[in-house]
């Protein structure tokens, strides 16, 4: 009986108000045949004090059909008016108990209907609505039918976890921006405090040549580093600012090709930085939709801060796979000194004499390229010292 009910209960909302229809047309007809039968007995008790016995037996023989009582029928003015009113309520159940059964069983149905298979979901919908128009994300849709109501129910879910998962990334966002901002006026204070130093002392010492000339293009040489600084700070934030309108084309890479271009950045790198560089590829014969360019420039990151903090050496992981491509790059040097989480936000630098060559965003580029490309970047310690960098770009459909 449980699972007749539960059936029922999962039906679409067409096959249910149908079976509710005819359940109720079905039983307004055995209602009303009940009904009409019913009244015409009562009928016939009635004219039965007004008619000769024989005529009575011989009209409503039970042999006989209706339609040969329907050609004689009682005069109403000689009944009493009791009679008379019964007489009355008779012929209209026997005339008219179908259509006003069927009437009425329409709107029972039609309210059982509402009840029973749109009255909560509508409820939860409405809940939820409100919540959610007072930013109260949390509150769940719990309708668990296979209905499609039901199926409305999980797709209303659905957008509020997505809503909830935009807001997260706008808040994280939002949070990067003012990390970001502060980032900016802490990193431009500095070039800015030392050209204003230098410009200072000689406004004030120069002309009294209280300073050797020599001394003095010290410090123009000094303004020029700065102003070096600042300028690599600005083609920087100019490479942030078009990394949000960057759109991937998605091609497809094997494990082989990516090994071909990556050799010829080792090549260029190796030599750059003196280093000794081993690529690793797991043999595979997938093939990966994904932005060769992207995949290679965040590789170029890593591998260049890499090279930067190794000692003799760096290993490059290539791993690709149909669903998703990982390259991971580790050296040989002191690792991560601070969070991980720190070395991927921007204008990071493990060391503060690095900030005269590099402005400390290739991890924080890095990561938002792989985010972009539906992965994430991964950051971690080896046992045996030194630091892990993995990372993970998902496939593009």
């Amino acid at each position: 009986m449980d699972k007749i009910t539960n059936k029922i209960k999962n039906l679409s909302i067409r096959k249910t108000i149908l079976v509710y229809l005819i359940l109720s047309l079905i039983c307004s007809f055995l209602l009303s045949s009940y009904i009409s039968h019913l009244a015409w007995h009562v009928q016939a008790a009635v004219w039965r004090n007004y008619m000769d016995p024989g005529k009575y037996l011989e009209l409503f023989h039970p042999e006989r059909s209706q339609y040969a009582k329907s050609e004689f029928r009682v005069n109403p003015f000689v009944m009493t008016p009791a009679h008379r009113c019964i007489d009355n309520v008779c012929d209209f159940l026997q005339t008219y108990a179908v259509l006003v059964l069927s009437i009425v069983g329409s709107c029972l149905s039609v309210f059982l209907f509402y009840r029973n298979k749109l009255k909560y979901p509508l409820l939860e919908l409405k809940q939820a609505s409100r919540h959610i128009s007072q930013n109260n994300l949390l509150y769940q849709v719990s309708y668990e039918s296979k209905d499609d109501m039901g199926q409305l129910c999980r797709e209303f879910e659905r957008m509020r976890e997505h809503l909830v998962e935009n807001n997260i990334l706008l808040w994280r966002s939002l949070e990067e921006e003012r990390a970001l901002r502060a980032a900016i006026a802490h990193d431009i204070r500095s070039p800015l405090s030392v050209l204003k130093g230098y410009h200072e002392m000689l406004t004030d010492y120069l002309p009294g040549e209280a300073i050797s000339m020599e001394k003095a293009m010290e410090m123009l040489a000094e303004c020029e580093k700065q102003l070096d600084r600042m300028d690599k700070f600005v083609e920087t934030m100019r490479k942030l600012s078009s990394l949000e309108r960057r759109e991937i084309c998605p091609n497809a890479l094997t494990a082989k090709q990516l090994r071909a271009d990556l050799l010829a950045e080792i090549s260029i790198l190796g030599k750059k930085y003196g280093k000794r560089i081993v690529l690793h590829v797991a043999p595979s014969g997938d093939s990966f939709q994904g932005d060769k360019e992207i995949i290679l420039e965040v590789t170029e990151n890593l591998l260049s801060n890499a090279l930067r903090y190794a000692k003799e050496a760096v290993e490059i992981t290539l791993s690709v796979t149909g669903s998703e491509c990982q390259i991971c790059v580790t050296d040989d040097g002191c690792g991560f000194c601070d969070s991980f989480i720190r070395s991927v936000e921007p204008f990071y630098q493990q060391n503060a004499k690095d900030s005269l060559k590099h402005a400390g965003i290739g991890m924080y580029i890095s990561r938002l390229y792989c985010e972009k490309h539906g992965g994430r970047l991964l950051t971690g310690n080896l046992n045996q010292g030194g630091a892990s960098v993995t990372a993970v770009f998902g496939r593009i459909v």
